[in-house]
């Protein structure tokens, strides 16, 4: 069981961190109640989960099932560092993650505690949800080449402005998003080049993130997201480079951990729906170790990625009774 300890940038305090806490206090909790568990159960705090800092993400539940790859330790952060320069600066000797990984045959299973980051439990007023599924997630990275030039002598219709056309090629995007069902995604960060008061951009780089429970989907909105920014360099006279630096599929829950939650949750008096997960997590990268399920847990107005997420205390004591019935209920059928 367990979860990432990582955040965003100004991100709040339960976004991963729940995750690792919560199954704490169940342990906790039935080891003063007496209960033996016919199985011995990990607690982790994975590193690396949201992908901040590097052009790659969950690393850490990555290296705990066995698939973390040289290339993904040579990915660079803007100061142009290495992950594994910065594992060794950290401590930390790269060689030895091979060592990390688990064994499926011996493990049964994995179970991660996680707030919403939605609205629909509060809409429900229920205090956990049942989770399906992860959703399929890929990120790729623009960059837009024009010509710099001085902004006061330039004729405007001699200018190939970088970020002019980036701005026209976000909201490309948001069309295509606004109007592809089950497709959602993001344009969440712009560097300008030289970034000067008085001078044409002469280059922008830009993140563009897709997600969708569906392959097909993704694809679509993939290739109409391309095909709207190359209309949009060509005519604005823009050299344009698209590189995909991350891509995951959707993972399905496993029916029996599904189940056994179900149980779970009428054994403490909790009604629990299932629902899709319109978010990725470490069980992306876990479903190639063991089977994954997952506990949503209500949070104030769906909030996360932001300093106010939140969660009440009766919501966690809920979560934190329902880990306990699961793991009781196991070795699985």
């Amino acid at each position: 069981m367990g979860s990432h300890q990582d955040s965003v940038i100004e991100g709040g305090k339960y976004d991963g961190m729940l995750g690792v806490a919560l199954p704490l206090l169940a342990l906790e909790a039935l080891k003063r109640e007496g209960v033996t568990l016919p199985f011995g159960v990990e607690v982790v705090a994975f590193g690396d989960e949201e992908g901040v800092r590097f052009p790659t993400t969950l690393v850490g539940s990555k290296a705990l099932a066995g698939n973390v790859t040289p290339d993904q330790l040579e990915a660079q952060d803007a100061e142009g560092i290495s992950l594994r320069e910065a594992l060794i600066a950290f401590g930390c000797t790269p060689e030895d993650i091979p060592a990390t990984a688990r064994e499926p045959a011996n493990t049964l299973g994995f179970l991660e505690v996680h707030i919403e980051q939605g609205p629909i439990l509060e809409q429900r007023d229920h205090a956990v949800g049942i989770v399906t599924a992860l959703t399929g997630i890929e990120r790729h990275k623009v960059t837009l080449s024009g010509k710099a030039g001085h902004a006061g002598t330039t004729p405007m219709n001699m200018r190939h402005d970088a970020l002019v056309g980036a701005a026209e090629m976000v909201l490309a995007i948001d069309s295509v998003l606004q109007n592809t069902d089950e497709l959602v995604g993001v344009v969440g960060r712009l560097d300008v080049h030289p970034n000067a008061v008085n001078v044409i951009p002469a280059q922008v780089t830009f993140t563009v993130e897709l997600r969708s429970p569906e392959s097909a989907t993704r694809q679509y909105g993939r290739e109409a997201v391309t095909a709207a920014l190359e209309t949009v360099a060509k005519r604005r006279g823009l050299t344009i480079n698209i590189e995909n630096t991350y891509s995951a599929d959707a993972v399905a829950c496993a029916d029996w951990m599904m189940t056994a939650l179900e149980q779970a949750c009428t054994q403490i008096g909790q009604p629990a729906e299932r629902m899709f997960s319109g978010a990725g997590h470490d069980g992306l990268a876990m479903q190639a170790l063991t089977d994954i399920g997952m506990l949503f847990v209500r949070c104030k107005e769906g909030l996360s990625h932001h300093p106010d997420e939140a969660i009440t205390a009766e919501d966690g004591e809920a979560a934190t009774r329902v880990v306990m019935a699961f793991l009781q209920q196991l070795p699985r059928p």
